[in-house]
Order: C-alpha cells, then sequence, then structure tokens
C-alpha cells in the first residue's frame, strides 16, 4: 500500500515539475540568474536540472502533506503486528 501512495504523489508531481519548469524558464534565463549577488556556475542545462528537481520535491513534499492529512486517525495509529504477536500498548487498536 505505501509504494502505491507513494506513486499517487511521485507521478503527478513529476508530471506538475515539468509544467513548473517550462513554465519559469518561458521567462526566466537561466544564464541571468544570481545566487548571493553572484553569478550561478552552472550551464543552462545544470540550472535546469536542478530547478527540475528542486519543484519536484517540492510538489512532492505538498503531496505528501496532502496525503498525510487524508489518513483517518485509525489508519495512522493502528498497530502493524498481526493479532497473537501484539505487545499489550497495541490492543487499544484492534479493529
Amino acid at each position: 500500500m505505501w509504494m502505491q501512495r507513494l506513486m499517487w504523489i511521485a507521478w503527478p508531481a513529476f508530471l506538475m515539475a515539468g509544467v513548473m519548469e517550462m513554465l519559469v524558464f518561458a521567462f526566466v534565463d537561466p544564464e541571468a540568474l544570481q545566487w548571493f549577488d553572484q553569478p550561478v556556475n552552472l550551464s543552462r542545462q545544470g540550472v535546469y536540472t536542478v530547478a527540475f528537481f528542486m519543484f519536484w520535491l517540492v510538489i512532492m513534499a505538498s503531496g505528501a502533506l496532502t496525503t498525510l492529512l487524508s489518513f483517518s486517525p485509525f489508519e495512522f495509529n493502528r498497530c502493524p503486528v498481526p493479532e497473537g504477536d501484539r505487545p499489550g500498548d497495541c490492543a487499544k487498536y484492534v479493529s
């Protein structure tokens, strides 16, 4: 289930990072960028790559937070241990 949720987060974020990349760099010249009043010492392709991964990470963090907030308290607090092997404090979360 976790891999499925990870893909629910990562794949749309990947697609939207591509869209963000196109929108931002339609208006911004990578060679004109500065970082703390110093020119960025990366090629155009390097700036595109770093920006894409930064966009992807931020959008994935947003999706992950949305997914986390969509959990019910039962889903979040349930005990992952099989019923016969549960410790005493895990019994209160039995379905």
